[in-house]
């Protein structure tokens, strides 16, 4: 891969991007939940590329961790899928 997918101007930010990006690959391999892949299939049959489609999930994943910690809930897997389904649009706009 050429491309960095995170480029964050901080240490701790390049650390959380690359966490994030971990967990999606994560959840690639794993195939849970299955939107994840199918995002990433949907997003890159419309042109994007792999690493843009993973800014996209990963963006759409940290908005779901943000939530839970914001207003310390539990994980919400079933709005995590909604904004899956949205991109790429992001949730935010």
């Amino acid at each position: 891969m050429n491309e960095k997918i995170v480029d964050a101007e901080t240490e701790g930010g390049q650390l959380a991007g690359e966490a994030i990006i971990e967990a999606v690959e994560n959840q690639l391999a794993d195939n849970s939940p299955p939107e994840t892949r199918q995002t990433l299939e949907r997003l890159m049959a419309s042109g994007e590329s792999r690493e843009n489609a993973m800014r996209y999930i990963a963006s759409a994943l940290s908005i779901e961790i943000f939530e839970a910690l914001k207003n310390s809930s539990p994980y919400n897997e079933k709005r995590y899928i909604k904004n899956l389904k949205g991109l790429p649009k992001l949730p935010y706009e």
